[in-house]
Parts: C-alpha cells; sequence; structure tokens
C-alpha cells in the first residue's frame, strides 16, 4: 500500500485505458508493473439507421467517467489525489472508421468493427491486392464509402480507428501503434509502415475520382511500441480530466488495438505463440516464423505491436448470447424470490457444461448477434437454438452448447490456420470474459483447437493492463531491448498460470458438434432472410 501510494503520490505511476465493446476499463500500475487502482465505465453500442455505432458523446462522456471511477479508487485506497502521471496509452477495438475533415468534425457516425456492409468493396479490393481485407478494416469501409457515392468522402483530411481518435484528442497527433494500424490498411513488417505498393495502387483504383487527397495523406502515420507518440496537451488533461486536476505534460505511447494489448497482457509477441481474446468477439493471433501459402479471406494479417507478421482469426460474435441465457436464468431466479450473485451465477452454470455429453447431446446453437464473414454470414445474424426431438435437452447440454457455439467460428478459422497450413504453435494462451470462471472456458477451447490453452494470473487485467504495460514499455525499454525479451524478463518472469491439455473425448465431441453446426448453416442464413 505505501509502495503505491508512493508511486502516485511522486507521479510515477503508470496508466493504460481500453475500450472494449461493453466496457471502458482502466488501469493503474505501479514501478514493478502491477494494478494498483482500477477504474469502469459500462457502455453498449447502438443499432441505428442499419450501423452499430457509438456518439461521439458516448466516447468522450464515457472516458471521463472511467477515468473519474479510477481516481475515486485512488482516492478510497490510499486517501490521495491522482494529479500527474508518468506516462499512459490507449487502446480500444480495433478497426471501424471514423472519417473527419480539416476542421475535427466527424463527418460519419463512427462505424465500428462489428458493421458488416462492405461486402462489395472486399470483393474488389482482395483479389487487387492480393491480400485478405476483411469487412470491418478501415480500408474496407472507406472504399464502400467512394463505391456508395457518400458526398462526404471528398471531405476527409484524416480518418482513424476509435483508439486513434481518443489519442489525438489528448495529444493532438495523428498516429497509430503498428499493430492497430494493420487493421486499417496492410503492413510491411520490412519497412514498419504501411505496404506501398497496395497504398499506389488504391490510388491508381481510384485515380478517377480526382479526391483531393491520396490515401497516404489521410492515414495515420505508423509508430513501433517503445516509440513516444506524443504528450498530453492542456486540452487533452481536460478532454480526459474535467475537474482540472491532472497535469498535462505526461508522454503516450503508440495506441493499439485490443488485439495488440491481448497479445501483450498474455506475453504471446514471439514468433509461434498465440492467444485467444474471449468476450463480446473472439479471436485468435498466432505470430508465424514464415508466410503462408496463400492468403485466406477467413484468416487477417496483422502484426504485433512491435511489427511482426500475425495470423489472426476474427469472429465477431462470442459471449453476447451466452450472457442473455445468463441473464434470462437470474430473471427466471428472481421470479421465485431468488436473487443470485452475477458472477455465482455465470459459474454455476458454466461449470454445468462440464457435466453434459461430449457433442451435447444432439443440441446445436449459433450466438450471431451480428453477420460472421467467418462461415460465409455477412449480412447479419440471428441467435438460434436447433435440437432434434429426441435429444437430450438437459441443462448441462444446453449450456455445453452455447459453450461450443461461442467458439465454433472461430475453429472453422483456424482448422485452416493449423490443419492446413501447418503452422506450429508452442503457447496458446487465454484471456477474457470466457475464462473468469475457472477451468470451463480454457477446457472448451482446447477440445476446439485441439491444443494446450494456457491462462494466466494475470489474465484477468486483460487489455488496458496489456495497454499499461506497453506504456511501460516506452518508459523503461533499454537501448535495442526488443518487446519480447522486455515481456518475458522484466514483466512475466515468475508469473504463474494454468494449462489445460485438450481430453482426446471432448476433441471429438467438438467435431461431431461443429459437422452438425457447419450442415445446419443454411437455416441460419434462411433466419437472417425471414426475420427482420
Amino acid at each position: 500500500m505505501e509502495t503505491a501510494k508512493s508511486a502516485i503520490e511522486s507521479g510515477k505511476s503508470i496508466l493504460g485505458i481500453e475500450f472494449g465493446s461493453t466496457r471502458i476499463k482502466a488501469v493503474l500500475v505501479d514501478g514493478s508493473h502491477q494494478p494498483i487502482a482500477l477504474g469502469v465505465h459500462d457502455w453498449e453500442n447502438r443499432l441505428e439507421n442499419g450501423v452499430w455505432t457509438y456518439s461521439l458523446d458516448d466516447i468522450r462522456t464515457g472516458l471521463q467517467d472511467c477515468y473519474a471511477s479510477l481516481v475515486k479508487d485512488v482516492k478510497e485506497k490510499y486517501g490521495v489525489s491522482l494529479s500527474k502521471i508518468a506516462a499512459m496509452g490507449f487502446s480500444g477495438m480495433m478497426h471501424g472508421y471514423m472519417p473527419f475533415d480539416k476542421a475535427g468534425n466527424l463527418l460519419t457516425p463512427f462505424r465500428t468493427w462489428r458493421n458488416t456492409m462492405t461486402g462489395q468493396a472486399v470483393k474488389e479490393l482482395t483479389p487487387l491486392f492480393g491480400f485478405n481485407i476483411p469487412q470491418r478494416w478501415s480500408i474496407a469501409h472507406l472504399y464502400q464509402a467512394i463505391l456508395n457515392g457518400e458526398d462526404h468522402v471528398k471531405n476527409i483530411a484524416f480518418f482513424t480507428t476509435l483508439a486513434g481518435y481518443i489519442h489525438y484528442m489528448l495529444t493532438g497527433e495523428k498516429v497509430l501503434g503498428i499493430g492497430e494500424a494493420s487493421g486499417m490498411f496492410p503492413i510491411d513488417s520490412e519497412a514498419m509502415d504501411y505496404d506501398q505498393k497496395m497504398l499506389d495502387q488504391f490510388d491508381a483504383l481510384i485515380r478517377e475520382k480526382h479526391f483531393p487527397w491520396k490515401i497516404r495523406d489521410i492515414l495515420p502515420k505508423v509508430l513501433p511500441a517503445g516509440q513516444q507518440a506524443g504528450v498530453l496537451t492542456e486540452e487533452g488533461a481536460r478532454f480526459l480530466d474535467p475537474s482540472g486536476t491532472l497535469q498535462p505534460g505526461c508522454p503516450l505511447c503508440p495506441p493499439e488495438g485490443d488485439a495488440g494489448t491481448g497479445m501483450t497482457a498474455t506475453n504471446a509477441v514471439k514468433v509461434r505463440t498465440g492467444n485467444v481474446s474471449a468476450g463480446t468477439s473472439i479471436f485468435s493471433m498466432v505470430v508465424l516464423e514464415k508466410a503462408m501459402s496463400q492468403y485466406y479471406e477467413e484468416i487477417d494479417m496483422v502484426t504485433t505491436p512491435d511489427g511482426y507478421p500475425v495470423a489472426m482469426v476474427h469472429c465477431n460474435n462470442c459471449t453476447s448470447d451466452l450472457n442473455a441465457w445468463v441473464n434470462l436464468f437470474q430473471e427466471f431466479g428472481e421470479t421465485f424470490g431468488i436473487k443470485a450473485d452475477k458472477n455465482e451465477l455465470y459459474g454455476v452454470l458454466y461449470r454445468k457444461a462440464l457435466e453434459a455429453d461430449k457433442d451435447c447431446g444432439g443440441l446445436v446453437a449459433y450466438n450471431y448477434f451480428s453477420g460472421e464473414p467467418v462461415t460465409g454470414l455477412n449480412e447479419g445474424g440471428r441467435p438460434m437454438f436447433v435440437r432434434t426431438p429426441d435429444a437430450s435437452f438437459t441443462l448441462a447440454n444446453f449450456m455445453r452448447c452455447h459453450l461450443y457455439s461461442a467458439l465454433a467460428a472461430l475453429k472453422v478459422g483456424n482448422d485452416i490456420l493449423l490443419k492446413k497450413e501447418k503452422v506450429t504453435v508452442d503457447r496458446l494462451m487465454g484471456h477474457g470474459g470466457l475464462f473468469k470462471t475457472p477451468v470451463v472456458g480454457q477446457q472448451m477451447l482446447a477440445a476446439a483447437l485441439n491444443a494446450p490453452v494456457t491462462v494466466m494470473d494475470t489474465a484477468s487485467e486483460g487489455g488496458p493492463w496489456g495497454m499499461a504495460v506497453l506504456a511501460c514499455y516506452m518508459a523503461e525499454k533499454k537501448e535495442g531491448e526488443s518487446l519480447a525479451d522486455y515481456l518475458e524478463n522484466r514483466i512475466f518472469a515468475g508469473q504463474t498460470g494454468s494449462t489445460i491439455s485438450p481430453d482426446s473425448e471432448d476433441v471429438k465431441g467438438f467435431d461431431a458438434f461443429l459437422e452438425k453446426y457447419v450442415a445446419i448453416l443454411p437455416a441460419q442464413k434462411a433466419a437472417v432472410e425471414g426475420l427482420r
């Protein structure tokens, strides 16, 4: 307590804040990189005019409330005010589209990663580049806006992601960490910058439109981890802390995406390491030792925060449908006067799944709150539960099939990576909400990917802590010290965790479930068409 208090009072604490899909979370760490205070703000995206979005007011007030929550936690724990910070960094949901004019006005509502409205754009850009361009990438949104003839495009002065926007508001710098930038436009890992050939190809593609900009002019500058990306301005300090207590001048590291912070938080930036982040969405990241034989629409090529190529399987849907069913069970209990603690309820229901038939007894579920391009569903989703009349309809099987459903699309993509491309993964780390209940999510993921899964003791800190660690790396790194070495030797040395290896019967059960899951996909597509 005294060490933490001293770090805060002397201005030596370091801050990481991440904008997740349902929660904005702040983590303050001390000189030993341990969390000493937390701040949270819950929020939710809205579907407005067919677009998943958050307003600028949502973003600003959410950030300020999260920071105020952190300040309150500091005051309650240590009896001091948080006025000076040694370094900070901000991360957010990757991808999406936030275009601004010269005056800094947002030209369209923020189009988040969750939108699957850029099908025509990716069909043209992917073969043009010879590189998979996912629907949620910023360049796909920009080109789709061009194809749609949207009037705002000619007025774009720059466009960025959510993390890039926050960083710009705090520092005035139009920059991105290289991992986050790799979700805007393809990266050349040797040049540590956007791929110049593809930039030229894009400019040639839109030349006849006669826009007053070239693509590089409106993209943020790319910075690898460890570089300073600006300082907190007076205006930025007030944007973060309207009370006026926070002092400006603090250095900021490059803003990153939740994929990059997940890799950092799980010590998965070395070649042949990987991690799975499982929350509202789910994605796996594997750092490659060599290029794949070809591109696949199911696999995205991004980078680590220090620029190494990463094969990413990103699925739009993970825990949203699980959460909805848990809420229903909670409402059922309350109808009988039973008020269960939410975390306890999750634990009880998740653990029940361990008693289930390995193949879920004939039950199948789709957790599609939004479209799922990995399984060919681009135009939205409909959560759906299906069973045969003679299926074993038990609570255990019901919970297990929904946990399997949360991982099924991820398995479809990873089967290409691990089986077809023969990619080797020495270490696979899990983090995110799905792993809060010990053992269950870990065991299901091990069955899905047929690989050992490790969850570190720090996994619950997640992305915000990973962002704070990236800020620490900027502030503390020695000459020539790589991010991988910094994490291995200074952050995770002595850290403990639990590893679960796949059970052969679980693997067979998941494969049997997936066979039914894939076979019934046409019904999911019909539900999208028929249920508007």
